[in-house]
């Protein structure tokens, strides 16, 4: 079988999750298949597996509603697409989208990198159901990643496709802490500044941890990070790493006392998973993907308590 991924929403930098979620899936799936890539930037091929790539337009482009033109003379007998957005007029092979979550339907705010005419797209499209569903009923098989996501899927009758379950997992060949190490005094938050991932009250709750610091380790805009630093408390150690490497992200974890979380929404979580691989605990908000994810390995916390979360 012929199996083709769409790498198109790679970043360029560092990974986020749907980065590198279609790099994980190609690097796994291409043990198995006869795999191929679409790529709309030759900078994506630095965290991308070393497989065979077609360079097309980008999935923001308004081409991309044609794109089965560039797609259909690779042969493909199934092509998989991280999201749930990519074209499929006139295709003549297998199509498998994805849908992470349903946050944005909560939480309407758009992320910032995207172009302006498509952030206003963004909101009038999760106003309302029925565009998810005209966009998943194009596809033969829908994915998800967690039974959280596919029971929500199902409650709001968003797809008549045959759903399946294609989760996160941690980056392999990562050696696990030793317990009689020791940890630093360290917090550490992998994730993006989203209002509904609830930066500000981890942030807050370090008024009662003088002796600890917070690593927040995504990149984060000049903007966002001028109204976190406000919200520093007195007394307090939050360092804003802007970005950091695989590598400085294993060794961070390795050392910490525990990854945190306190995300009103979330996907999935990688990070809680990626730090109970090494056998670092995590402190993560009560919410029912966390809950799946974690089970009873982690410290659940209200998150909307700076104080529980600290204590």
């Amino acid at each position: 079988m012929k199996i083709v991924i769409d790498a198109r929403f790679t970043r360029t930098d560092h990974h986020d999750g749907i980065s590198r979620y279609g790099a994980s899936l190609i690097a796994a799936t291409s043990k198995i298949a006869d795999v191929s890539m679409l790529i709309s930037d030759p900078r994506q091929l630095a965290l991308l597996p070393d497989v065979p790539y077609t360079l097309i337009n980008s999935p923001l482009s308004p081409v991309e509603l044609f794109v089965a033109r560039k797609v259909n003379p690779l042969g493909a007998d199934v092509v998989v697409c991280p999201m749930q957005t990519m074209g499929s007029w006139g295709r003549k092979y297998g199509l498998v989208l994805t849908l992470h979550d349903l946050i944005y339907y909560e939480h309407p705010a758009p992320p910032g990198f995207l172009p302006a005419p498509v952030r206003i797209l963004w909101r009038l499209y999760h106003k309302a159901f029925w565009p998810q569903r005209l966009l998943l009923n194009r596809a033969d098989v829908v994915a998800t990643i967690s039974r959280t996501t596919e029971a929500l899927m199902a409650k709001y009758r968003l797809t008549k496709r045959p759903v399946r379950i294609i989760s996160n997992a941690p980056q392999p060949a990562q050696d696990p802490r030793d317990p009689a190490a020791g940890a630093d005094h360290t917090l550490i938050y992998m994730g993006s500044f989203m209002p509904y991932k609830n930066v500000g009250t981890m942030v807050a709750g370090m008024a009662d941890l003088p002796d600890f610091t917070l690593h927040l380790l995504s990149r984060i805009t000049p903007e966002r990070r001028a109204e976190l630093e406000l919200m520093v408390p007195p007394g307090a150690t939050v360092v804003f790493h802007n970005g950091v490497t695989d590598d400085e992200y294993w060794a961070l974890l390795q050392r910490a006392t525990a990854l945190v979380s306190l995300s009103h929404a979330e996907g999935y979580g990688l990070p809680l998973v990626e730090a109970m691989a090494l056998g670092t605990p995590v402190i993560a908000s009560d919410i029912p993907i966390f809950r799946e994810v974690g089970g009873d390995a982690a410290a659940y916390v209200d998150p909307a308590s700076p104080a529980e979360f600290a204590a």
